[in-house]
């Protein structure tokens, strides 16, 4: 059974998810693929552990502090070249930003291959079950574009500000998938 419960941040309503003391979601309520990872019955559950732990560090990120993902205990459903791409995610430092192309080209490198499909990283992030704690919104075309974010490109644009990125070369696509 997955615990679930709600966090009200600055950007709207957040919806966690958690088994066994592990957070196993956190996405805005009605983003794309909102919750699909989750299998099992649901249920309410206002406090827990882990609950209480995201909580703060959600508190400390919205209030401009830098807090570590490896602090939290995570479960995260995925298969290996998602979990692979979502490491890598949480590797972007806060304030910074790197393309789908760069991380293509790193698990192409890892991996002994000559290069790798942009567009394959593009799903795995789509699909990151732990918006904002593993740094999806970081993640930009290679061209600037702010596109790809699941929670919607007006979040992915409040993130980005939040952390102080140099929003100068950066652009909304007239069309795509964030919009």
């Amino acid at each position: 059974m997955q615990q679930i419960t709600t966090y009200h941040s600055p950007l709207g309503k957040i919806i966690l998810s958690e088994k066994a003391g592990a957070l196993t979601g956190l996405w805005f309520e009605g983003q794309k693929y909102f919750m699909d990872s989750l299998k099992e019955e649901l249920e309410e559950c206002e406090d827990s552990p882990i609950f209480r732990q995201v909580r703060q560090w959600l508190d400390r990120y919205f209030a401009g502090e830098k807090p570590s993902a490896e602090a939290l205990k995570l479960a995260l459903p995925g298969s290996e070249f998602r979990r692979r791409v979502w490491k890598i995610l949480s590797e972007i430092p806060y304030g910074e930003v790197t393309t789908y192309g760069a991380i293509a080209q790193r698990i192409a490198f890892g991996q002994g291959l000559e290069k790798m499909s942009a567009q394959a990283v593009g799903q795995a992030v789509s699909h990151n079950p732990v918006s904002i704690i593993i740094p999806c919104h970081r993640v930009v075309g290679g061209n600037g574009s702010l596109t790809g974010y699941a929670g919607g490109i007006e979040k992915k644009i409040k993130l980005l500000t939040l952390e102080g990125v140099d929003m100068g070369g950066l652009f909304v696509p007239k069309k795509g998938t964030a919009l």
